[in-house]
């Protein structure tokens, strides 16, 4: 049975990403999921004002929160799984959460937040295939039909749309 870390933030990139492990399954493939999550370690200002375990128990109840659909999504296909929620760098805390659950592969949504997002992958994403020695495979989001530019919309004649509609000329 393959192990496999499903990257997860919270955003859609990374729940579809979970959706593409069910579907793996769902063909025939036997797993077993990681879901990963990394938050950002506290500040130095925060540590010297704050009292740190609060501040790492805060961010810990907070990785939970984002990976609770993921969850979700999981225990609805009745799959197994298991949570690693860890303080640190994005890229290469998921790394290590891989290497030490001892995972074949990694999962991961691609989430480009530029203008450029559609068509460009996150630099999360980017970074952990680049640096990671397991296969990783980056999901995207299905192509979302594009909505037409309502300035670009041709003009209507409101009254030949409304027949009982009255317009007055002067």
């Amino acid at each position: 049975m393959l192990k496999i870390m499903i990257a997860v933030d919270g955003s859609q990139a990374s729940l579809e990403a979970v959706r593409h492990g069910i579907r793996l399954v769902e063909h025939g493939l036997k797993a077993h999921f990681v879901i990963a999550h990394v938050q950002k370690e506290a500040t130095l200002l925060e540590l010297a004002t704050q009292d740190s375990d609060l501040i790492a128990n805060a961010s810990i109840e907070a990785g939970m929160d984002l990976v609770a659909a993921a969850q979700e999504l999981l225990k609805a296909a009745n799959l197994t799984y298991e949570v690693e929620i860890s303080l640190g760098e994005a890229s290469s805390t998921l790394i290590d959460i891989a290497e030490s659950t001892e995972c074949d592969q990694i999962l991961i949504g691609a989430t480009g937040q530029s203008a450029l997002g559609s068509i460009l992958i996150g630099s999360v994403s980017r970074e952990v295939a680049r640096h990671s020695r397991l296969p990783v495979t980056i999901v995207k989001l299905p192509d979302m039909p594009e909505m037409a530019d309502p300035d670009e919309a041709p003009e209507k004649d409101s009254a030949a749309e409304d027949p009982d509609s009255t317009e007055t000329l002067a």
